[in-house]
């Protein structure tokens, strides 16, 4: 019988033996929140209004997100701070300023970001929804545990298959069943 090691599996068998051997490991991929996921149709932000103003916020924002996918967070945070001047009783551009400031690691003014984008949105809609997986990974990174699990049923109610995910790696037991299931392992 030949020997088995990690280079002979797959990508997703690697993934889902990483999140069997360390459930609640924070920093790996698998924790970090994207923000792209596939929402039900029916999860929407609300409609706003079509004026010069939102069009300019819009503009500027999708902008932004370019120069974010790009790597270029400052600038990035630069245009998602005028896309805020321009409209700012608009959700999403402070969701995804807020996002940039997580990935530059200023987890405070992430969280400032998320707060005025869960308090525009009625932590409502796909904006209030990814804000809400946005706060639960800063929580659970923070070993906030309980307001993770608040944030990521919240956001889970919403539709988010990422804090459903999150929401299992979070369940007691599923972490004992994890830990009896490395030691099992370790066995044989």
């Amino acid at each position: 019988m030949s020997n088995l090691n990690r280079d002979c599996l797959s990508e997703h068998d690697r993934q889902v033996l990483e999140s069997i051997f360390n459930p609640s490991q924070i920093g790996g991929e698998e924790l970090i929140y994207t923000g792209k996921e596939e929402f039900p149709d029916d999860l929407q932000d609300l409609v706003e209004p079509d004026n010069p103003r939102i069009q300019q916020s819009k503009k500027l924002e999708i902008d932004a997100i370019e120069l974010a996918e790009g790597g270029k967070l400052h600038e990035a945070i630069e245009l998602f701070s005028k896309s805020i001047e321009a409209a700012p009783e608009r959700p999403a551009p402070w969701n995804n300023r807020a996002q940039a400031h997580r990935y530059l690691g200023d987890e405070k003014a992430a969280l400032e970001d998320i707060e005025q984008a869960l308090k525009l949105s009625n932590r409502s809609g796909r904006t209030g929804c990814r804000a809400l997986c946005q706060r639960g990974v800063l929580r659970r990174k923070n070993k906030d545990t309980d307001g993770a699990r608040e944030d990521f049923e919240a956001a889970a109610k919403l539709g988010s298959k990422f804090a459903r995910t999150q929401l299992i790696e979070l369940n007691p037991y599923a972490a004992l069943c994890n830990q009896m299931l490395r030691e099992v392992m370790k066995v044989t």
